[in-house]
């Protein structure tokens, strides 16, 4: 009989998926197609009624006992911490320790007391870029030998749905302080005074509260907000914008970075935290420490029709690297470690 491998892959049910849901549920699927060599594959997609946390730490534990199960894959920090057998944790970035304000008090509370004890229970620990393991390691004490970067790969589906007419610049991702939208919204309504561009700002996330202040800074520009969208919206407009624009402060990885690239969609992004290890030359890159160099880059680009299409072209180039089945093929040599 082969060893049973658990996957703890809640997250990918959610109604509306972000990026830890869209991991665990692209993971699982390249684990079943054919990564899953030399032991057997459950994937847990439901916890029951009840405080997720109760799950995680008593039920979850249960029914690896009861399976006999030889380990464990938490896809978001909450490995259980008493357990029967090897655990392995995914921690897709710290967000929560560096930009605490972005979360509700409960569920900052829950990330910051268990992701730390996670991450020091766990056999293995796997970030999805060396930035996110570096992070990992120096603030929670982690051994780096225990931790394996995998990155992830584009698990937006291409589809075939009219992009929205008219030459817009697009950014992706919740409206929260960390994804820097304001610097963003700014720089284009300074532009659109002095420069005359025709294009909008769509900006396609939820609304965690900084919604009416992105509108104030617009001072009148063409902004829009369109709240979440599902994954066939949200392709069409990675499509049809002529730049994707992601101003993020900090990120583990920057899936939107691939995303748009699988779409031939040119990047400007951060110079920061993980962006430029996922972008690599494939993007331009502003200063977010430089109030006016977001301004320039987006002026330069959205000026240069040549500059978008040979970043499209180097983006196509990039995006080809990653892939589910790497990523799942990695994943499973983890697994075989512990085995």
């Amino acid at each position: 009989m082969r060893p049973l491998v658990v996957v703890d892959a809640r997250d990918a049910g959610a109604p509306e998926l972000r990026g830890w849901g869209r991991y665990a549920g692209c993971l699982v699927r390249a684990l079943a197609a054919g990564a899953a060599e030399g032991f057997e594959l459950d994937a847990v997609t439901s916890g029951g009624a009840g405080p997720e946390v109760v799950f995680e730490q008593l039920r979850l534990p249960l029914l690896l006992a009861r399976r006999r199960a030889a380990l464990v894959h938490a896809t978001n920090c909450f490995l259980p911490l008493v357990r029967t057998c090897p655990g392995v944790v995914t921690i897709n970035d710290l967000a929560f320790e560096t930009w605490p304000s972005d979360f509700a008090t409960r569920t900052r509370v829950k990330y910051r007391a268990i992701a730390r004890l996670a991450a020091r229970s766990a056999e293995r620990v796997i970030c999805p870029s060396a930035f996110t393991r570096e992070d990992v390691c120096s603030r929670y004490g982690v051994a780096p030998g225990k931790v394996r970067v995998i990155p992830d790969a584009p698990a937006l589906a291409l589809g075939h749905q009219p992009a929205p007419a008219g030459p817009y610049v697009l950014a992706v991702g919740d409206l929260r302080a960390k994804k820097n939208i304001g610097a963003l919204v700014a720089a284009f309504a300074s532009l659109c005074r002095s420069d005359g561009f025709e294009h909008r700002l769509v900006l396609a996330g939820v609304d965690s509260g900084e919604g009416p202040r992105l509108l104030e800074l617009a001072a009148g520009a063409p902004v829009e907000l369109t709240g979440y969208v599902d994954d066939a919206h949200l392709d069409a407009l990675m499509r049809g914008a002529e730049l994707l624009v992601h101003p993020s402060l900090y990120e583990g990885f920057g899936l939107v970075v691939l995303e748009a690239m699988a779409r031939a969609t040119p990047v400007l992004a951060a110079c920061a935290t993980a962006l430029p290890e996922t972008g690599g030359d494939a993007a331009a890159y502003f200063d977010p420490a430089d109030p006016g160099d977001l301004r320039r880059v987006l002026g330069s680009l959205l000026a240069d029709a040549g500059a978008r299409a040979e970043l499209a072209r180097r983006g196509l180039s990039r995006v080809a690297e990653f892939s589910w089945e790497r990523t799942a093929r990695e994943t499973g040599a983890v697994y075989r470690e512990l085995l």
